[in-house]
């Protein structure tokens, strides 16, 4: 059965109707085309028809060229980066802060008269120093102090690049808090080894302690699968903290680190850090984290 033909008239009208709106300016037509609702709908679907025939609306299929992305400079990459590393963020708060802070108080001992490469232990003793006859005897506040005494720029530089690349990886998982606090009980815990272990007197800087104590809930994050890593990453990491750790113990064989007097980066305090890290200090702050490891499926 064939379909009836279409309405002859109706043909002609809109046929007549598009004839009319060809002969109209474009100012009467997006006139009507704004205004439909006060016409027949037969209208404003003709004024927009006719301005679409013209070109003179936009292809509503057509998307819209997006803008070119603007190239960063080298200076802006730059500063993007040191602004990430000392000034705190709402992601990072607790690495910064511990930058800003070791670097304030040796820039503070360099002002003051301290040598910037070889300082004296008379000189780390007044900036606060673990110093056993000290320490032991009525000034405990030092195991925190010499935390952020370093014996010289390349001690400092060495400890802060340590911090900066540990804050990084372990901050966003555990928090601001438990950051610090692990930083500081594992800085304490190095600090008391190292007491205990030179018992004929020590005097010793440095963020040391602590640094191994980050490695240590670096260690437990890994382990205990906190972090996002499927296996294969999971165990690369594991092999690169250990190497890591290995090869500092080593090279603290190799005796003093800056400054005279008898001033000593010992093992003794990277072996207390680690072990406050890895059995108190990392575990506590895991309390509460939940897993979030990728596994590798095996098919």
């Amino acid at each position: 059965m064939e379909a009836p033909d279409s309405d002859p008239t109706a043909q002609s009208t809109a046929a007549l109707a598009a004839k009319l709106f060809a002969q109209k300016t474009e100012a009467e037509l997006l006139y009507l085309a704004q205004n439909a609702a006060r016409y027949p709908p037969a209208v404003g679907a003709a004024a927009v028809a006719e301005l679409r025939r013209r070109g003179a609306l936009p292809d509503a299929h057509r998307p819209a060229p997006s803008p070119a992305p603007e190239s960063e400079t080298w200076g802006e990459l730059v500063g993007q980066l040191f602004k990430g590393l000392f000034i705190p963020s709402r992601r990072f708060l607790a690495t910064p802060l511990l930058l800003d802070l070791n670097l304030l108080v040796f820039g503070l001992m360099v002002l003051s008269g301290v040598s910037a490469s070889n300082p004296t232990g008379r000189e780390l003793v007044s900036w606060g120093s673990n110093l056993s006859r000290l320490t032991l005897h009525g000034e405990p506040w030092r195991l925190l102090t010499c935390l952020f005494v370093h014996a010289g720029m390349s001690h400092l530089l060495l400890n802060m690049f340590s911090l900066w690349l540990l804050g990084l990886l372990v901050e966003d998982r555990v928090g601001p808090l438990r950051l610090v606090l692990v930083y500081l009980a594992c800085g304490v815990g190095g600090g008391l080894a190292s007491l205990w272990w030179h018992a004929g007197g020590i005097n010793s800087v440095g963020a040391s302690g602590a640094i191994f104590g980050l490695y240590g809930l670096l260690l437990v994050l890994l382990v205990g699968k906190k972090m996002v890593l499927d296996k294969s990453d999971r165990r690369a990491m594991l092999g690169l903290v250990l190497y890591l750790v290995l090869s500092n113990l080593l090279s603290g064989f190799t005796g003093n680190i800056g400054g005279g007097e008898g001033v000593l980066i010992d093992n003794s305090a990277h072996i207390g850090g680690l072990a406050t890290g890895l059995l108190m200090a990392g575990p506590l702050a895991l309390l509460g984290l939940r897993p979030t490891v990728i596994e590798e499926k095996t098919v």
